[in-house]
């Protein structure tokens, strides 16, 4: 068994002359391979199974919250409703990536009713967010997944200026970090409804706003009934404290710790995507369990792709991958939150280059 490559072990001569152009046909081969083997064609039965049964679970949950009544057993209902929004969470953003239908506005409207309606995340944000983190994994001052406001991710980063709080709150974020996902979810409820009141575009603002209103607003009409007010705080608490630390449990592993491309440096797409991306290897369970999210470069690579088909595409691509000298890195989910722990610790520590950018020094000995 061949090690596992590790950052620091990625090594990468960006692409010169007739190599450049060799390099930019290397996706076009390896999408020619994934079609061919019928990875892109649409899962219907296995999409339409999961948007019947999300309405089916969440009103189950809701019967059964109602049923149960003012109670601290309620608190295992939170843990549920955490669970069923981040898995909603996941089949929203299947939707946004174009994976279940052909139709663009079938697949917009989906994510607009699981996003805003059902989780109360905004689609419109959330589009615009993720789509600029497609584009540019990873690149620095480009990539908004690495330009948090608690968290550095880059020397730079950790060096600004900042109240005396934040800086003592960067200096340990190694330790800081997973608890911060807690507030996760607080954070992508309010960044949602600042954004469909703020002025940046918004594609189908009065769709969002009022399918928001009714989300946020019902949910939390709902608690308070049926909960005495104490009880409903401490439920809230759970259910957005577990729906954060999910989701970021679920998307941390997959690029942070993995190098950091600067600016202004251009790469071919297969590498820009495959290098900056980290799988998790597992199972069935975990596939479900983090939504297919664990095979992160076989997604960057192919957005569009059927969740399922994910797991059937990851050998061909690896092995394609090997064979044009670009590494694939795969570990084990507690592998992977070592790794980002060690990494945005050192950050935080002030270490220069804590993990060394091999495309920086690539670029350097030219």
């Amino acid at each position: 068994m061949t090690p596992e490559p590790t950052p620091t072990s990625i090594r990468i001569t960006p692409p010169q002359g007739d190599r450049a152009g060799s390099s930019n046909s290397d996706f076009t081969d390896l999408a020619r391979l994934v079609k061919s083997a019928g990875l892109m064609r649409r899962r219907y039965g296995y999409y339409w199974t999961k948007l019947i049964a999300v309405p089916v679970a969440i009103g189950g949950a809701i019967a059964l919250f109602v049923w149960i009544g003012d109670t601290w057993w309620q608190m295992f209902t939170a843990v549920a409703f955490a669970f069923l929004f981040t898995q909603t969470a996941f089949l929203g953003h299947d939707a946004a990536h174009r994976q279940i239908f052909r139709s663009g506005r079938w697949n917009d409207w989906i994510s607009l009713v699981l996003g805003d309606l059902f989780v109360g995340m905004s689609y419109g944000w959330w589009q615009h967010k993720h789509t600029r983190h497609h584009a540019n994994p990873n690149q620095i001052g480009v990539d908004p997944d690495i330009d948090l406001p608690v968290v550095a991710f880059t020397p730079e980063q950790a060096t600004r200026e900042r109240a005396a709080f934040f800086r003592w709150v960067i200096a340990h974020q190694g330790a800081f970090f997973f608890p911060i996902l807690l507030l996760e979810g607080l954070s992508l409820h309010a960044s949602s409804v600042h954004r469909v009141f703020a002025r940046e575009h918004v594609a189908r603002r009065p769709v969002e706003i009022a399918f928001l209103t009714v989300r946020v607003i019902g949910y939390l009409a709902l608690v308070f009934i049926v909960l005495s007010p104490d009880k409903a705080v401490v439920f809230l608490a759970v259910q957005l404290g577990l729906f954060g630390l999910y989701m970021g449990m679920s998307f941390a592993p997959n690029h942070k710790g993995m190098p950091l491309v600067p600016k202004g440096m251009k790469l071919d797409f297969l590498r820009r995507q495959a290098l900056m991306s980290r799988n998790i290897r597992g199972n069935r369970v975990l596939d479900f369990a983090m939504g297919g999210l664990n095979y992160q470069i076989e997604h960057h690579l192919f957005p569009s792709m059927p969740r399922p088909h994910l797991r059937l595409a990851a050998p061909l691509i690896a092995e394609y991958l090997r064979d044009h000298d670009v590494p694939y890195t795969q570990t084990s989910l507690w592998r992977s939150y070592a790794i980002v722990f060690d990494y945005i610790n050192r950050v935080g520590l002030g270490e220069r280059d804590p993990f060394e950018c091999p495309l920086v020094s690539a670029r350097s000995s030219i």
